[in-house]
């Protein structure tokens, strides 16, 4: 039987996730000030990896097998590699912050197309119609905005985030559902830290400048981001339809520009304001639907 704060942990959750994950990629930003994209990712990894390793220290968690290792290291490199380093080049080409989140944002479509084929889950007509509504509702948030800079090059990463994030939450569910969060974490973040590493030693300078504005902004991406949310993300893979989970990413991009117009005064007029009512209703519509 469940418990009432089970219960109010399972319903405080989505919203939890939602305002954590908005914040990535506001802290990105600030990151960015004080290095290249991929250097700035590597010395997060390092962070994460020893507080991981600390907490599997403490917890002695069992470890996957060779398959299951496998498994996280694919993962890994999918839903932390390849998306947070889209992300992250797409805001260093300029892109702002609000916008970065929009095509990683599109997800539920793609998610509930993929998971219709390939878990087995049937998407329904309603939750067809909210992935829709949230659709419109993304680019209405996004609409009008002027992207600076090498824009080609920050459309493609952002491109390949979405494409990565996605795949990267199904495979997730699919294959690592049954590995301990600890030990499976830290497979996923050694992996992540090989790729990043191997990308700024190949393509950047690494130079870092090590002011108090970049060294929050990696500790509070590192903690409460790399540990946090993604922990929060798998707990809410395993416990829901892909569909349902991937429903919130349509909010991700209303909370992140709200928090670049706060701190970034990036544009925010009353057509944005309507699109984040919209996404916010296709949640709705999506997780109220039967699967």
């Amino acid at each position: 039987m469940t418990s009432p704060s089970d219960h109010l942990a399972a319903r405080a959750a989505p919203a939890i996730f939602v305002v954590l994950w908005s914040t990535g990629f506001v802290g990105t930003k600030y990151a960015l000030s004080g290095a290249e994209p991929l250097t700035y990712l590597a010395i997060r990894m390092v962070l994460v990896v020893a507080l991981l390793a600390i907490i599997a220290a403490i917890g002695r968690p069992r470890w996957p097998n060779l398959a299951g290792i496998g498994h996280s290291i694919v993962a890994g490199l999918l839903v932390h590699g390849v998306y947070l380093a889209g992300t992250a080049i797409a805001i260093a080409h300029s892109v702002p912050a609000g916008l970065s989140a929009l095509i990683p944002g599109l997800q539920p479509i793609l998610t509930s197309t993929l998971a219709n084929r390939w878990l087995g889950e049937r998407v329904t007509v309603q939750q067809w119609a909210g992935l829709a509504l949230g659709l419109g509702g993304a680019l209405m948030i996004m609409h009008n905005r002027t992207i600076s800079g090498d824009a080609g090059w920050g459309w493609f990463a952002s491109g390949c985030s979405l494409v990565a994030i996605t795949v990267g939450t199904l495979y997730q569910k699919r294959f690592c559902g049954g590995i301990d969060w600890r030990a499976g974490n830290i497979v996923q973040y050694l992996a992540a830290l090989a790729f990043f590493a191997a990308g700024a030693f190949l393509f950047e300078t690494r130079e870092v400048n090590w002011t108090a504005e970049f060294v929050l902004a990696v500790s509070w991406l590192a903690v409460v981001l790399s540990i946090g949310s993604i922990g929060l993300l798998y707990w809410l893979i395993r416990r829901s339809a892909a569909t349902s989970v991937a429903s919130l990413f349509y909010l991700v991009p209303a909370v992140t520009a709200l928090m670049a117009f706060v701190l970034f005064d990036e544009r925010l007029d009353a057509v944005a304001i309507a699109g984040m009512a919209t996404c916010a209703a296709a949640v709705f519509l999506v997780n109220r639907a039967k699967v």
